[in-house]
C-alpha cells in the first residue's frame, strides 16, 4: 500500500510537485515554482501544503524552474534529505537556481523602487543565494539506466526524456514488504526527431503512470515548418525596420533557437541582422551543454566531433554585462534579442519588452508554452494593455506565436509514447501538468484510442491510495 498526493501542476501547468508516501517515508517528485498571477504565485510558492522537514527525499525530473525552482525554499524551511537527479540536471540546477535567486533580488529591488514612490510596503525575495548553496549541497546524481535507492522500498531509474539536457522519465520500483509495483513519472516528455537531444526513451511497462499533458489536445508542426516560420517572422520584421524580442527559456529553447538560426544563416535564408543572446544564464547553460555530449543525438555528436560549434557563429553575440544589455536599447535598425525568461515572468526580457512593446514595427516572438496569467500568456492572447514591473503598457508590437518549436510532446506524440505500455498491466493513469481542458482532451484520447479507462485528473491536494 502506498499513497500519492498531488499539489503543484494539478489541473495547471507550472509548479510541479507531487508526494509519494510509502513505508513511513515521504518523497517529493519535483519541487517547482508556480508561475501565474503574482499574488497567487507568491502565496503558493511561499507556503508549502506539507511540512518540509518531514520530506525524506526529492526526486527531480529536470532542471526547469517550474520543476526545480522551489527546492531552495524547501531547504530554507527545514528539508535536509537528498535531491536525486541526473548529472546534467545537477549542473544546470547549479546555475539556474542561483540565477533564480539573483533575478528575484533584482526584480524585488526594481519593484520596490516603484512601490516606494507609491508609498507601498516593500517586498522580499522568496530565497537568496545562501539558500541555493545549502540546497545544492544536498544534490546526489546518477546516470541514466543506473538504479539507485531513494529510501527503503523505493528504487529510482532515470530514462532520457528528450525534453532538455539531463531531463528524465523517472521509473520507481516500489516495495512495501508485501507486494511490488512500478511507477513512471514523466516529468516533461520531449519530442522525437528534434535537434540536439536524443529521442525520449521507453521506460518499460509500469503499473501506474503520472503523465504531463501540456499539449494534451494540441498538435505541433514539424521541424521544417519551424524553420520556415522563424525565417518568415525575421524577414517581415526586418522589412519594417523593427526589432525582434524573443522570450526564451535559458535552457533548451535558447540553444535550439541558436542552432536553428545558425542553420538558416548557413543556408542563406536569414537577412543580415545581428543576433544577441542577452542572458547570462543562457551563456552559462550553453557551456554546460558542451559538457554533456552523452545527451546529444547522432547529428549533434557528429557536428561536435568535426570541431564545429553548434551554438556559435559570426553573426551571434552573447551578452553578459548589464551595461551591454542596456546598450541594446540604443541599437538602430533591425536586431534579434533572445532573452529569458520564456514565460516573460522575470529577467532581462522584461526590460526589452518594456522598451519595445509599444512600437508597431517590432515583433515579440513567442516560441514555447506560456502558463495562464503569465505575461507571456497575455501577449499570446494579445491583450491590448499589459503590466510590466507594475506599470501599464499598450501592446502595439506584432506578436508571433511559434508553437511548433515546443520541447513538449504534443497530443499525438503523447499517445504514441503511452501506446507502448501494456494496457493490461497499467492499472492507473494520473494526468498532471496541463491546463484542465488539455488534460481532459488527453484523457479522452487515451481512453478512445488506447483503450485506457483508468484515468484520473487530480485536483490540488487530492490523495490516492494504491
Amino acid at each position: 500500500m502506498y499513497e500519492l498526493e498531488f499539489h503543484g501542476a494539478a489541473r495547471t501547468v507550472t509548479g510541479s510537485c507531487h508526494i509519494l508516501r510509502i513505508n513511513g517515508k515521504t518523497i517529493l517528485l519535483d519541487c517547482g515554482l508556480f508561475q501565474g498571477r503574482r499574488s497567487e504565485a507568491w502565496e503558493r510558492n511561499t507556503s508549502f501544503p506539507f511540512i518540509p522537514e518531514q520530506i525524506d527525499a526529492v526526486v527531480l525530473s529536470h532542471a526547469h524552474i517550474d520543476h526545480s525552482g522551489n527546492i531552495p525554499n524547501l531547504v530554507k524551511q527545514g528539508f535536509h534529505g537528498p535531491v536525486i537527479c541526473t548529472h546534467a540536471t545537477r549542473d544546470l540546477a547549479n546555475i539556474m537556481l542561483m540565477d533564480s535567486a539573483f533575478i528575484q533580488q533584482k526584480d524585488v529591488e526594481f519593484v520596490n523602487k516603484i512601490r516606494s514612490r507609491k508609498g507601498e510596503t516593500p517586498v522580499e525575495p522568496l530565497y537568496d543565494p545562501e539558500d541555493v548553496i545549502k540546497a545544492l549541497s544536498l544534490f546526489q546524481t546518477i546516470g541514466y539506466h543506473r538504479p539507485a535507492r531513494v529510501v527503503d522500498g523505493v528504487e529510482a531509474t532515470f530514462y532520457d526524456a528528450g525534453h532538455i539536457l539531463g531531463s528524465a522519465l523517472v521509473a520507481l520500483e516500489l516495495t512495501d514488504g508485501v507486494s511490488k509495483q512500478r511507477l513512471c513519472f514523466t516529468g516533461d516528455l520531449g519530442r522525437s526527431n528534434r535537434p540536439i537531444l536524443r529521442n525520449p526513451e521507453f521506460t518499460g511497462d509500469v503499473d501506474v503512470l503520472i503523465t504531463e499533458s501540456t499539449y494534451g489536445g494540441r498538435l505541433h508542426g514539424d521541424e521544417d515548418t519551424a524553420l520556415d516560420a522563424i525565417e518568415d517572422v525575421v524577414k517581415r520584421t526586418v522589412a519594417r525596420n523593427g526589432k525582434i524580442i524573443v522570450p526564451a527559456f535559458s535552457v533548451g529553447r535558447t540553444q535550439e533557437l541558436v542552432y536553428d538560426m545558425r542553420r538558416l544563416v548557413e543556408a542563406g535564408r536569414m537577412p543580415d541582422v545581428p543576433i544577441y543572446v542577452d542572458s547570462p544564464l543562457s551563456v552559462s547553460a550553453t557551456q554546460i551543454f558542451r559538457m554533456h555530449p552523452e545527451c546529444f543525438d547522432a547529428d549533434m555528436r557528429e557536428l561536435i566531433l568535426s570541431r564545429k560549434d553548434p551554438f556559435g557563429f559570426e553573426r551571434l553575440r552573447y551578452i553578459m554585462s548589464v551595461s551591454e544589455s542596456k546598450a541594446l536599447n540604443n541599437v538602430r535598425g533591425p536586431i534579434i534579442i533572445i532573452s529569458a525568461s520564456g514565460m516573460a515572468e522575470g529577467g532581462r526580457v522584461l526590460h526589452h519588452l518594456r522598451n519595445n512593446i509599444e512600437n508597431e514595427r517590432n515583433t515579440i516572438m513567442i516560441t514555447g508554452y506560456c502558463a495562464e496569467h503569465t505575461l507571456g500568456r497575455k501577449l499570446v492572447e494579445k491583450e491590448p494593455v499589459v503590466s510590466i514591473f507594475g506599470e501599464k503598457h499598450e501592446l502595439k508590437a506584432e506578436v508571433a506565436v511559434l508553437n511548433m518549436l515546443s520541447a513538449h510532446a504534443d497530443r499525438n506524440e503523447l499517445l504514441v509514447y503511452h501506446g507502448q505500455y501494456d494496457r493490461e498491466r497499467l492499472a492507473q493513469v494520473f494526468i498532471v501538468h496541463g491546463d484542465y481542458d488539455q488534460q481532459e482532451k488527453l484523457g479522452e484520447a487515451m481512453t478512445n484510442e488506447l483503450g485506457i479507462s483508468r484515468i484520473a485528473i487530480p485536483e490540488a491536494g487530492e490523495k490516492f491510495e494504491l
